[in-house]
């Protein structure tokens, strides 16, 4: 046997895993108004559940996990009704506030999460809803801590064409649309962990992909996932265990095919997201092992032999919860907005106004605001997490910075404002930089945060 090659590492981990999963689906009527140009405020129905699946992760029985829980949830609209939700399953858990990321699947398909709509039409269920929600979730990271065995965790790298580039020059109108762009690139990364038990069977399929879930839009009138719902019933079906979807750096990146009522057009995305993550994990070698040279084997040609043999996993595990001062750009004060709201007759002006202020009260007044970052080292992956839509130059920077590591990168985690759209699209008129409170240069600053992060947890 020869020493001199080695394919590369699996990144992995082992220690305690558990996974667990609640149904969050809030009741039909609910205040659901995601879209300005939507004709109906309330769900209708349910085209398939919403859920809450939990990943517990510890390197020691008496340690406190690092808690994962994806949500097929969209935005929150407050920053208090935020805290709310988040503060209440820390203290219920007595969880150190770095070692919780809430990540939000992103479905413009779910309940609107603010308690200041219940005067509005199904408004009155939000606050009990929000209620039950921070209970399901502290419930469910409960149960996959009490339910963690021996267990590891190894990632794989695959590739899924079904996000696309969003930011299309309107050819009628010095703007930009947002819908597919047939001229723009877009990162096609499916990152996927396997969590299997020492004995080899499936606990958790963890799928980490950047594509916006606006396929259900105005004219839906159904609570769903959008395509994750699908998604998680191939993976499933295929992998076993459960899956949880981590929405990536998606702030420019949606399917080619969206914005329709047709709940069919959601399921055919997910299956072919869900697809493309089997084929990932296909592709992996057995649990617990990795391809190792065995030397050479004199054939017709020459012939190099690998085999799949036990390699290592590390137990390390270690969070980071840092604030990163982002710039503002210049924005009314809450009070100029209410004067604009109180003028306002039209009902689309008057949705963006709306969350303007929510906006504007959220990252306060000042010209800086401090905008949180979670940073986690899971044994040979790192997974970064924060609130805001950055656009995909998050994720293939850091991966970039640092290869031949397995980075997740998570929009939509504990909190929302706004995007993150790179400098050199500062001063078009795109939504991502009109809707956004943060100023130029906020991506770059982010990035620049986030390596630093990366390094100081020490798998570079």
């Amino acid at each position: 046997m020869s020493n001199r090659l080695a394919a590369p590492a699996v990144p992995a981990f082992t220690g305690l895993i558990g996974a667990a999963r609640v149904d969050i689906t809030p009741p039909a009527g609910i205040y659901f108004r995601n879209w300005g140009a939507a004709t109906t405020d309330v769900a209708d129905g349910v085209h398939r559940p919403l859920t809450a699946t939990a990943i517990s992760l510890r390197a020691e029985p008496d340690a406190a996990p690092l808690a994962l829980v994806s949500l097929d949830l969209g935005w929150w609209r407050s920053r208090r009704d935020e805290e709310f939700v988040r503060h209440g399953i820390l203290r219920a858990l007595d969880l150190p506030a770095s070692r919780l990321m809430l990540s939000f699947t992103h479905t413009h398909a779910g309940p609107v999460l603010c308690r200041g709509d219940a005067d509005r039409p199904g408004g009155a269920l939000i606050a009990p809803y929000l209620e039950s929600l921070g209970d399901a979730v502290a419930c469910a990271i409960h149960a996959a801590t009490a339910g963690a065995i021996l267990a590891r965790l190894e990632w794989s790298c695959g590739r899924c064409g079904l996000a696309a580039n969003r930011d299309l020059r309107d050819p009628d109108r010095p703007r930009f649309l947002s819908g597919y762009n047939p001229l723009g690139t877009a990162d096609d990364t499916l990152l996927v962990g396997r969590a299997t038990a020492v004995s080899g069977a499936p606990i958790a399929t963890l799928v980490n992909y950047a594509c916006h879930p606006t396929t259900l839009a105005w004219q839906n009138r159904l609570l769903s996932p959008d395509f994750i719902g699908a998604l998680r019933d191939v993976v499933e079906s295929g992998a076993g265990g459960l899956c949880a979807f981590l929405q990536g750096a998606s702030g420019e990146l949606a399917p080619r095919e969206q914005y329709t009522g047709d709940t069919s057009v959601a399921d055919r995305h997910g299956r072919a997201l869900g697809f493309a993550a089997l084929s990932a994990l296909a592709a992996m070698p057995p649990p617990g092992t990795a391809l190792a040279f065995q030397g050479a084997i004199e054939s017709g040609a020459p012939l190099a032999r690998w085999e799949t043999e036990p390699s290592g996993a590390s137990r390390a595990l270690d969070a980071r919860l840092i604030e990163v001062e982002l710039p503002l750009q210049p924005m009314p004060t809450v009070a100029e907005l209410d004067v604009q709201l109180a003028a306002c007759r039209n009902r689309v002006l008057a949705e963006r106004l709306v969350r303007k202020r929510r906006i504007r009260e959220g990252v306060g007044d000042s010209q800086t605001t401090a905008m949180p970052l979670w940073a986690w080292r899971v044994g040979d992956a790192l997974l970064v997490g924060h609130p805001n839509e950055a656009y995909s130059a998050l994720q293939t920077e850091l991966r970039s910075r640092f290869p031949g590591r397995a980075i997740t990168v998570m929009n939509v985690v504990n909190g929302h404002f706004g995007y993150l759209p790179s400098a050199g699209l500062y001063g078009e008129d795109l939504y991502p930089v009109w809707q956004t409170p943060f100023g130029p240069g906020s991506l770059e600053t982010l990035i620049e945060a986030a390596a630093d992060a990366v390094r100081s947890l020490g798998c570079v």
